[in-house]
């Protein structure tokens, strides 16, 4: 079954297998999904509304002052969470506030709750602004999406909104340090594990140099009936083989 959205601003906690408990932040739209992607795998269902710039849509937002005071009030209340993630409905990065929300929940964390960090969950379109790039620092663990290492297999996954592209996204994300890096990866049609995926995948890890990546598959019931779960023992072999070619660290998280 396809996962409901998100009724409100903020949501959970949920247990994480990478987060612990997670209060997170929906900063689109409750009533619909609002998306820079429409991806083969999303647990939400289809895009409703495939978009990047979402200030057309600037009514169904929520406010930055309610979110402020939702997160306030979370923050004061008796609940137990490891990590503010920003995550939700759809792309929080593309919220025309998100730097100035991000700044005034940074504030709010470290007079109530110095001990939790924050967390992004984003599908990478919106780091191709430079104010979004500008804000990176103020999070804890900043996660960025990367899916696939050729443009062709990006739009088949992905399938972005308009004026969003791999070139794009890469450059951007290799011009920040200190990222992580996660993805999704599937068999079937499309799919992104096949020998030549994974060596342009990893071509392009290797040159974002994240601090980690962060590899998992489908756990759950998906739009698109065509692709299928990785395995747990390929996505361990995978992330094998990736240190070797990229020196990088990259963990494959399943359901045991």
């Amino acid at each position: 079954m396809i996962l409901p959205l998100q009724k409100g601003i903020l949501y959970g906690p949920i247990n994480s297998r990478r987060l612990g408990k997670s209060l997170g932040i929906n900063l689109m739209p409750c009533g619909y999904k609002l998306c820079s992607f429409n991806c083969v795998y999303c647990h939400y269902g289809l895009t409703d509304v495939l978009d990047l710039n979402v200030n057309k849509h600037i009514h169904d937002l929520p406010n930055t002052d309610v979110v402020l005071d939702e997160i306030e009030q979370g923050m004061k209340s008796s609940l137990k969470f490891d990590y503010l993630t920003f995550s939700g409905n759809g792309e929080p990065t593309l919220h025309p506030h998100f730097r100035e929300i991000l700044t005034a929940v940074a504030v709010l964390r470290n007079r109530y709750r110095p001990d939790v960090r924050i967390a992004l969950l984003s599908n990478s379109s919106g780091i191709t602004h430079e104010e979004v790039r500008m804000s990176i620092d103020k999070i804890d663990l900043p996660i960025f999406k990367l899916d696939a290492g050729s443009e062709k297999r990006f739009k088949q996954i992905n399938r972005p909104a308009q004026g969003v592209s791999l070139e794009k996204v890469f450059e951007s994300l290799k011009s920040i340090k200190g990222i992580y890096i996660q993805t999704v990866l599937m068999s079937g049609n499309p799919s992104n594990v096949s020998k030549q995926d994974l060596d342009n995948y990893f071509e392009k890890i290797a040159t974002i140099e994240p601090v980690e990546v962060q590899i998992y598959s489908l756990d759950r019931p998906v739009p698109n009936e065509n692709i299928k779960r990785v395995v747990p023992t390929q996505l361990k072999q995978i992330a094998a083989t990736g240190l070797k070619k990229t020196g990088v660290k990259i963990t494959a998280y399943y359901r045991k």
